[in-house]
């Protein structure tokens, strides 16, 4: 279930439309969680480069500094600051979008395809486009209902589904823990498509991600605007 801030003074009407703008959030939630998914493994194994997962490249940016293999250092280090750049341009494009996921998922899906177009000789520019895309797409779903969700990431979902389930366990029954898994599923088997799709087309699997973006962003658009509204950062 999702945290329910309403008061016990809400009518049946708003509670209807409650539990639909919560579906409906993560059901957006999940289709990006499949995107970024994808997305990261496609990069991934494309390159050996985490798109997404900034954790993982931060531990390695800490190993390569330790073994002073600068080159790797450098890489790290603007793979990093690519990602922050790709989070801040996706609040940007978002708020001269009317903070409509439409302009944002068309932006991600251009990055992606021109990404997949890009020759393989010189492949770091493809890599930092889909980075940013993957930043960017951060700014599409911040929160469903009040509770806080990753769509590139999924340690803090993880981890708040675990501490939800020390508390079920302790007795304690709050609401909202058991979707943290919604992410992650979804992440899980983008991933998994992902690299099924790199094995057959390498890093052009990218055309199917930018795609996908396009298509969500379509989507997006049966989507009520206050619902977005409440979906996306402030």
């Amino acid at each position: 279930m999702l945290p329910s801030p309403l008061s016990t003074r809400a009518t049946p009407g708003h509670l209807h439309t409650h539990k639909w703008r919560g579906r409906i959030g993560l059901s957006l939630v999940a289709s990006l969680s499949v995107l970024a998914g994808m997305t990261d493994a496609i990069g991934f194994m494309a390159s050996g480069d985490f798109v997404s997962f900034m954790s993982g490249n931060t531990t390695r940016l800490a190993v390569a500094i330790s073994d002073g293999d600068l080159g790797l250092t450098l890489r790290l280090i603007i793979l990093v600051a690519t990602f922050v750049a790709g989070n801040a341009l996706g609040i940007v494009v978002s708020r001269f979008g009317g903070r409509r996921a439409l302009p944002l998922l068309l932006c991600i899906a251009t990055l992606l395809c021109g990404a997949a177009a890009w020759p393989y000789e010189t492949q770091l520019p493809a890599l930092l486009a889909t980075i940013i895309a993957m930043g960017m797409l951060n700014a599409a779903v911040e929160e469903v209902n009040g509770l806080p969700v990753g769509l590139t990431y999924v340690t803090g979902a993880l981890s708040r589904f675990g501490r939800g389930l020390g508390r079920w366990m302790l007795g304690e029954r709050r609401n909202g823990w058991r979707v943290q898994l919604i992410p992650w599923a979804g992440m899980f088997f983008g991933a998994v498509l992902g690299a099924v799709l790199e094995h057959h087309l390498g890093l052009k699997a990218l055309f199917v991600s930018g795609l996908l973006a396009g298509v969500l962003g379509l989507l997006s658009l049966k989507i009520p605007r206050r619902w977005q509204l409440g979906y996306m950062p402030r």
